[in-house]
């Protein structure tokens, strides 16, 4: 069984609204609270929500959304591992974006489901704000990590380098390692003020601090900064 409407029309809009698709079902109120976020923006809207298992492809299929919210491990127990999933996903939805939806809230799984063709990465501790910036983002061809991620990365890093106190990395606040990561892996100043709930302004001034703290003068610099400090993997990008 599927809950599903048509998608939202408004003549007053130039942009159409993003279609989502939920597939949430081991957690229907979780679903239901996605749902409500995703409803009251003017810019998406929920056009379908699978309420089992044997119906996420058919449905995916049918609609074909612009973006899915898959539940981790959603196949799991039909014995099809969250990579495969989101492969058979994909192959229903070949134009969708698909945000993989981590409910154990498993840091160490995200670069797993990127990895496998899922263009995001929530846990299910993601705020409102967290949600609507993850659609916005997918949607518009960027790659998007939740936050609390971020935040559990650079914790990591800190206690796997208790000695670490001349490095300049050790000179940057907990933000500016935030933003750190965030523009590594492609996010724009705009992506990283919705995703970390700053101004824009804010955010630049960060980025423009830390690049200078490190020595770096662009992205590319940065990028492999961070691969080569093993904040990143190439796997995760």
């Amino acid at each position: 069984m599927t809950a599903a409407r048509e998608p939202r029309a408004d003549a007053t809009r130039a942009v159409a609204p993003v279609d989502v698709m939920l597939a949430i079902v081991d957690f229907p109120m979780l679903s239901a609270a996605f749902r409500t976020v995703i409803d009251q923006e003017r810019d998406m809207g929920v056009v379908v929500e699978a309420t089992n298992r044997e119906s996420i492809l058919a449905e995916a299929r049918a609609t074909s959304p612009a973006v899915i919210i898959l539940e981790y491990e959603a196949f799991a127990a039909a014995g099809v591992a969250t990579p495969e999933a989101i492969e058979q996903v994909r192959a229903a939805a070949p134009d969708a974006k698909i945000i993989a939806l981590d409910c154990r809230c498993a840091t160490e799984q995200f670069a797993i489901v990127l990895k496998a063709g899922a263009n995001g990465y929530l846990t299910r501790e993601a705020l409102a704000d967290d949600v609507v910036s993850a659609v916005r983002a997918v949607a518009a061809g960027h790659t998007y990590v939740s936050p609390a991620i971020v935040t559990r990365m650079v914790d990591t890093y800190v206690r796997r380098n208790p000695d670490a106190a001349d490095d300049p990395y050790e000179q940057l606040s907990d933000r500016e390692r935030q933003i750190l990561l965030l523009a590594a892996m492609g996010h724009t100043t705009r992506d990283i003020a919705r995703s970390l709930h700053l101004s824009e302004q804010t955010v630049h001034y960060n980025r423009a601090n830390l690049m200078e703290k490190l020595g770096l003068h662009d992205r590319v610099e940065l990028l492999r900064y961070t691969v080569r400090r093993g904040l990143l993997t190439p796997s995760a990008l």
